[in-house]
């Protein structure tokens, strides 16, 4: 892990390098592509599981669709910056999220948690997550679709088995501090500015279906201990931010010892979903490629693209 000095030039090194940087994380993604080098035998027949942008998927099994932290409004720098009022729209997330019988939400920030109360009043389903998630329900008038989870409880969502697991955001500012941190306190709507969407409790997010075994990890730190599993086929893994946590990979990759990894929070989540893919500020896909062989040679890691589905029917 590196020091706030070292976290500063390694930004600003990035910036002067940004179009070269862009270049060399699209072709690696390209170089990793699942749809070049499918992994088979990872994901039960007929699990669809498809990359939503920033930590979000959706996971489709048996005539259940079940949401990870869908974040699809994606609110524009600025706006953030300036504190504007998030609204999202539902006539604007029907298109790309039509159904969902649950949502499950790892942590409160805005880019995780935004567009869930919109989803699940639209829908009527059921929101899992900390207190900060049920109180955010409550805000929206949907206190009653708040399931404010414990940990290591095993919840049965249809054909989907959860636990949620303990887990920590990593510090991004520098490496010193976790923005927007502690519970979310917003009384009224119209002050829930993206900054008012504090962290809450982080949950890593255990998921069982068909067999199989998939593990969400939506920011870049970790409790060691409160990973119980092992053996996981398929690891989520969230990659923005890493850099700030001592030795993640090797914690991460040693607790959940997974088959495959698809990174995810790789985006610039502040352009539309429509443009053009662009990776986040520093985010080094090309690296995290290299760490993860440094780390756990062999084993495969696996891009997917924004909207790109994974699985198939079954025969």
């Amino acid at each position: 892990m590196l020091g706030p000095i070292r976290h500063l030039a390694s930004v600003l090194a990035y910036a002067a390098r940004r179009d070269v940087r862009q270049r060399t994380d699209h072709a690696a993604a390209d170089d990793v592509a699942w749809s070049r080098a499918p992994i088979a035998g990872v994901l039960p027949a007929g699990l669809e599981l498809t990359w939503l942008g920033t930590s979000g998927f959706r996971m489709s099994y048996q005539g259940w669709d079940v949401l990870i932290d869908p974040y699809l409004t994606r609110m524009p720098l600025g706006e953030v910056g300036r504190r504007v009022v998030a609204r999202p729209s539902w006539p604007a997330l029907q298109p790309r999220v039509p159904r969902a019988r649950a949502i499950l939400i790892g942590h409160t920030h805005f880019d995780h948690a935004m567009d869930a109360p919109v989803i699940a009043g639209a829908l009527g389903c059921p929101v899992y997550g900390s207190a900060s998630m049920a109180r955010l329900m409550k805000l929206h008038g949907h206190p009653e679709l708040a399931v404010e989870v414990e940990a290591h409880r095993r919840y049965e969502v249809g054909p989907f088995t959860v636990t949620f697991v303990p887990s920590l955001h990593s510090k991004l500012a520098l490496g010193l501090w976790t923005p927007a941190d502690g519970e979310l306190s917003c009384e009224h709507l119209d002050d829930l500015t993206p900054n008012a969407y504090r962290c809450g409790q982080v949950w890593g997010i255990h998921v069982e279906v068909g067999g199989a075994t998939l593990y969400h990890q939506g920011s870049c730190d970790l409790i060691d201990d409160e990973i119980r599993h092992r053996g996981v086929d398929v690891l989520l893994a969230g990659i923005s931010g890493r850099r700030f946590t001592p030795r993640y990979l090797q914690r991460l990759l040693g607790r959940l010892q997974p088959r495959v990894i698809v990174p995810h929070h790789y985006d610039d989540f502040f352009r539309p979903l429509d443009a053009p893919m662009r990776f986040s500020l520093n985010v080094n896909l090309a690296g995290f490629l290299d760490e993860v062989h440094a780390v756990a040679p062999g084993l495969p890691v696996r891009t997917v693209a924004i909207g790109e589905v994974l699985g198939v029917e079954p025969s």
